[in-house]
């Protein structure tokens, strides 16, 4: 099993969200490093639910990934912000996963915490730029 960090602003997708829907598309992702990471996933791999962009940033739980492979729909819809007019059905250029929720932190996980215990080769998500 493999451990993962996938990553939401909680004012578009938060764990309170996936708890509330139980399972969910990570849809949207574009990011060639971290489409490449979602490319790698397999069913039964958990990932920690980080809140960027917020104050403070922080993992606030954990997820399940149950399905691999999927071709992220967002990518062929010309009305959605995450259109790509240079993909297709044929040749998608982004794939994705289905994640179920596991468990909300009573307290996150601040990166201020993640910064003092870990260091960049340790851990990337306090690698500078990640």
């Amino acid at each position: 099993m493999n451990y993962w960090l996938m990553k939401s602003e909680p004012e578009v997708y938060s764990i309170a969200d996936l708890q509330q829907q139980r399972e969910t598309i990570w849809d949207g992702v574009r990011n060639y490093q971290a489409r490449n990471y979602l490319r790698q996933m397999l069913p039964g791999d958990l990932a920690f639910f980080y809140h960027s962009n917020t104050n403070p940033p922080g993992i606030a739980g954990v997820m399940r990934v149950v399905k691999t492979g999927i071709a992220d729909p967002t990518q062929f819809d010309p009305n959605n912000k995450y259109y790509d007019p240079k993909s297709s059905p044929e040749s998608p250029r982004w794939q994705t996963v289905i994640v179920e929720f596991v468990e909300t932190f009573s307290h996150p996980i601040l990166l201020s915490t993640l910064r003092e215990k870990f260091s960049s080769e340790e851990l990337m998500v306090v690698r500078p730029g990640n």
